[in-house]
């Protein structure tokens, strides 16, 4: 993939989560906490439902791709199987009334029910038509479909604001159905010639049963990973309160904005590294560029706990919370990129199994910190447990690379990630009333960590100034 390819692709996932940055602190000004942890769970509803229902039959077909002549009969195969159980599954809960919603919002409505069928329908869709842009490298079709609804969403909650519209449940929920409908209509419409001509191929019922055995299992290793990242939401909902879920996704919002990191770096980096490994050489470079990323999240969580107060000035006062959860809530994507340095060996020795193995015990690791942790903290205990999840799952999938592939240096990888997981959870459960001994933790950890990747620094300082010189 050249470097233009990259960047197009890049677009999507660095202007969607700079959209989401805005859009939801929006929100937040103008319609109900309850109901901003309500669209929390929307969210995890439709991870869930889209990891369940395509049988990992998305992921066989990226596999097999490359592999068939037909590609329009392969994107049939890999999609109406699940397509076709997720939609008799919702019409039979539909049957039942408002059952969905009620399960979702605590609000038993049928029309709420509706539109979150037409969700799910939507989103799943989009899921597999998007892979048909990734693997025909349309990366620029791809970012545009990922950009535009959250520009409709924008564009629908300004309008509600200047016509004065009823700042309800059920209008939040328009607004974002129609954002899902509408990038499910854009994927269409680039990827017609691909699902017109799937209509009417031949189903393969031999090469589905084949992609079936690939797909199915892993969709446990899939459900692991969604539990890592959406567990906390769900015990939220179950033990706290929708107002608890409503500060959480704000914070973790702004969170989202580190994974402009985890998107990019996940983009080059894995494509560069098998290049690396198929000829032989490299590894000196995977320790460098662990060194680099390691840096980089060292000063990106002091930061955080330096200047976590800006985010009030942009929020309501019930959100005050937001501040102290936000730097827990940065462990998820940071440490996960950082993970993505050390994990190198699972994938070149192709033993998927141990990824998957990390996956589960770092899930379980967050069932048991949620359900300790959030009776007692509410959201602030959710983020601690999700964070120490993470720092657990980047520990495991080390040392199982460690174990398949090649030693690596790992003293400051885990000296400074648990100072740092620490400082953040000590942060967000007790820094409001230990404010000025945080803010000297964090900037003495700044301190140490310039210190200790000094020659990082100076070498990044000097290529900008090259470049900017150019």
């Amino acid at each position: 993939m050249t470097p233009r390819k990259i960047a197009a692709f890049a677009i999507g996932p660095i202007g969607g989560a700079l959209l989401s940055l805005i859009t939801l602190p929006i929100i937040t000004w103008f319609f109900s906490q309850e109901d901003v942890g309500r669209m929390a769970m929307l969210q995890v509803t439709i991870g869930f439902s889209t990891l369940l229902f395509s049988l990992g039959l998305d992921q066989a077909y990226v596999r097999e791709f490359h592999e068939v002549d037909d590609k329009p009969a392969l994107l049939k195969r890999a999609l109406l199987p699940g397509l076709s159980i997720l939609f008799v599954t919702l019409l039979v809960l539909l049957s039942f009334g408002g059952t969905l919603a009620g399960w979702l919002f605590e609000r038993p409505e049928w029309h709420l029910s509706l539109l979150i069928a037409t969700v799910l329908l939507a989103a799943f869709i989009s899921r597999f038509l998007s892979l048909v842009l990734r693997m025909n490298e349309q990366g620029l079709a791809f970012s545009m479909s990922q950009l535009l609804p959250k520009l409709v969403l924008l564009a629908i909650i300004a309008g509600y604001v200047l016509l004065g519209a009823d700042t309800s449940l059920t209008n939040l929920v328009i607004a974002n159905t129609a954002a899902f409908v509408f990038v499910c209509v854009v994927f269409a419409f680039n990827t017609r010639k691909e699902w017109i001509a799937g209509i009417t191929a031949t189903l393969d019922w031999q090469h589905l049963k084949l992609m079936l055995r690939f797909g199915l299992p892993l969709i446990l290793g899939g459900v692991a990973y969604w539990g890592l990242t959406a567990i906390d939401k769900v015990f939220l909902r179950t033990l706290a309160s929708f107002e608890e879920l409503g500060v959480y996704s704000v914070a973790v919002s702004f969170a989202g904005a580190a994974t402009i990191l985890q998107s990019v770096f996940s983009t080059v980096w894995a494509p560069t590294v098998y290049k690396w490994a198929s000829k032989g050489e490299g590894l000196e470079n995977v320790h460098k560029v662990s060194r680099y990323i390691l840096g980089l999240v060292v000063l990106v969580f002091c930061l955080a706990g330096l200047l976590s107060w800006i985010v009030t000035l942009f929020l309501p006062a019930n959100y005050i919370a937001v501040q102290w959860i936000l730097v827990a809530c940065l462990g998820a994507p940071l440490l996960y990129t950082l993970s993505e340095t050390t994990v190198v060996g699972i994938g070149i020795s192709r033993r998927s199994s141990f990824a998957m193995l990390s996956a589960l015990v770092a899930f379980a690791v967050n069932l048991v910190g949620n359900w300790l942790m959030i009776p007692r903290f509410g959201a602030a205990g959710a983020a601690v447990s999700t964070c120490i999840s993470f720092w657990v799952f980047f520990v495991l999938r080390t040392e199982f690379s460690i174990y398949l592939w090649k030693p690596m240096p790992r003293l400051l990888l885990y000296g400074y990630s648990a100072l740092t997981v620490a400082g953040a959870s000590i942060f967000t459960l007790y820094g409001a009333s230990i404010y000025p001994f945080m803010l000297a933790f964090w900037g003495l950890l700044l301190v140490a960590a310039l210190f200790s990747f000094k020659a990082e620094v100076l070498e990044a300082v000097g290529f900008v100034a090259v470049r900017l010189r150019k």
